[in-house]
C-alpha cells in the first residue's frame, strides 16, 4: 500500500467518523428501524468509497444526506413492491388520512405509478420538503438546484396529485 492510498484511508475513516451519525439519524427518520438504519448507513458509506475518485467530497454532508434519502427511499419501495408491511408513514408523501386497509394499499399504489415517472431527484425534493419539513432553500441547497427550480417541480407535482383526485 503506498502513501496515497494510506492517506486516503484516513481521510476516508474521518469522512466515517464525523458523519455516520448524522446519516444514521437520517436513515432511521426514514425506516423507522434501528437495524435496518444501521444497515442503510454502511450501504451508504460503502457506496460514497466505491465512487470517491470520482466524487466531490468538498461538501459531504450533502453528498451523504442525498445518498442516505435516496437509498432509504428505494428500500421503502422495494419493501412496497414485495409486499412488505410498510406503514402508511414510511411510504412517501402517503396520503396521510386514510381510514381502512383498501384506501391505504390504493394511496400506495397512487403515489408509486406518480413517481415512477418522475425523475429521483423530484421524489427527493419531495421528501425533503413535504416529509422533512425543510424549506424551499434548504431543499434546493440539499439538491443542487435553484429554488425556482425546485418550486416549479414540487407544483407540477401536486398538480398531478390533485388531477388525481379529481378524476
Amino acid at each position: 500500500m503506498n502513501r496515497q492510498e494510506i492517506t486516503g484511508k484516513l481521510a476516508f475513516s474521518k469522512l466515517y467518523e464525523s458523519y455516520a451519525p448524522m446519516v444514521y439519524r437520517r436513515c432511521v427518520a426514514l425506516l423507522k428501524d434501528d437495524a435496518e438504519a444501521s444497515d442503510m448507513m454502511q450501504n451508504v458509506f460503502v457506496r460514497i468509497y466505491e465512487r470517491r475518485n470520482s466524487l466531490d467530497l468538498t461538501n459531504p454532508s450533502s453528498l451523504l444526506w442525498n445518498t442516505a434519502t435516496r437509498l432509504c427511499l428505494n428500500r421503502i419501495r422495494d419493501k412496497a413492491r414485495r409486499g412488505v408491511n410498510v406503514d402508511s408513514e414510511d411510504l412517501l408523501l402517503q396520503i396521510a388520512s386514510v381510514d381502512d386497509e383498501a384506501d391505504a394499499y390504493e394511496a400506495g399504489n397512487i403515489l408509486t405509478r406518480i413517481f415512477s415517472k418522475e425523475p429521483e431527484s423530484t421524489r427527493t425534493m419531495a421528501v425533503l420538503h413535504f416529509v422533512d419539513g425543510m424549506t424551499l432553500e434548504e431543499t434546493a441547497e440539499a439538491v443542487g438546484l435553484s429554488v425556482s427550480g425546485v418550486r416549479k417541480r414540487l407544483r407540477t407535482l401536486q398538480s398531478k396529485v390533485k388531477n388525481l383526485e379529481v378524476k
